[in-house]
């Protein structure tokens, strides 16, 4: 085996371990998706236009973009935290890839948030969403997701190698909390203003949204698109959008968390 992809699997590994020594943060970052679900789909969509079923069908896939979109935080608190209790520092007095410790990390997050997502999927299903597309319609959304977690993970990864302590961190991971509010995952930007709505729409995870709207239920999105046309780019050519983004945050961050790494800094 490659020395490079069997440093880059004992990394998935030791990340891995980690998880499933500290499962009261994955088993939260799990339940919080299915808590909002519960009271925006019954308390808040309440109050708007859409009937209560409706709304959760709009919700679900919005969710599921704001969960992958946690990858952000996930990332920065867990490279942030190996940084500053210098274990990074070990990493690199061994002898192993410098590009295995972050790969690893982003790895290990893509397999627990596709096993997390099961929760999530099937309180949809029990509260009235239904994947109306096709199977190969479905399974490219839920590859569509798992790309789009990956790149928010690779984000988070640049942000906590490059973050001045752990509490810092900490913080700006939990203000990436109002970014969801900031796209269409929860409401339609149709009624949006002006240049909110051009902020939303310009916003990844309205992109993603849109995507995985449009491939688990076309009905729905042809009905979203009769209500307003997007006017931008992203959100009006979801596929192409979503993978243009994460095509840049990848080839972005990545390269910049592997070099940060690879500094020998305290």
């Amino acid at each position: 085996m490659n020395a490079s992809v069997y440093d880059g699997t004992v990394m998935v590994g030791r990340q891995l371990r980690r998880v499933r020594n500290n499962p009261g943060i994955a088993i939260l970052t799990q339940i919080m998706p299915v808590n909002l679900l519960l009271f925006f789909g019954y308390v808040f969509g309440s109050a708007l236009a859409m009937p209560g079923r409706e709304y959760r069908s709009f919700l679900v896939p919005g969710l599921l973009a704001a969960t992958a979109a946690g990858g952000v935080m996930t990332g920065m608190f867990q490279a942030a935290q190996d940084t500053h209790r210098g274990v990074m520092n070990r990493f690199r007095t061994l002898p192993v890839s410098r590009a295995a410790v972050p790969v690893g990390q982003a790895v290990a997050d893509l397999v627990v948030t596709t096993l997390g997502t099961i929760p999530l999927l099937l309180v949809g299903l029990a509260v009235g969403w239904r994947i109306e597309g096709t199977a190969a319609e479905a399974l490219g959304a839920v590859g569509l997701l798992l790309l789009f977690r990956l790149a928010c993970t690779w984000v988070g990864i640049w942000l906590g190698l490059a973050s001045r302590s752990e509490e810092a961190a900490g913080q700006l991971g939990a203000a990436t909390f109002v970014l969801p509010l900031l796209s269409n995952a929860y409401i339609p930007t149709g009624n949006l203003a002006g240049w909110l709505r051009t902020l939303a729409e310009w916003n990844p995870i309205s992109a993603v949204t849109t995507a995985l709207r449009h491939l688990f239920s076309p009905t729905l999105s042809a009905s979203l698109e009769q209500a307003g046309t997007s006017h931008a780019w992203p959100t009006a050519h979801p596929v192409a959008g979503t993978l243009a983004w994460c095509a840049f945050l990848i080839a972005l961050c990545a390269p910049l968390a592997v070099r940060r790494y690879a500094r020998a800094e305290g």
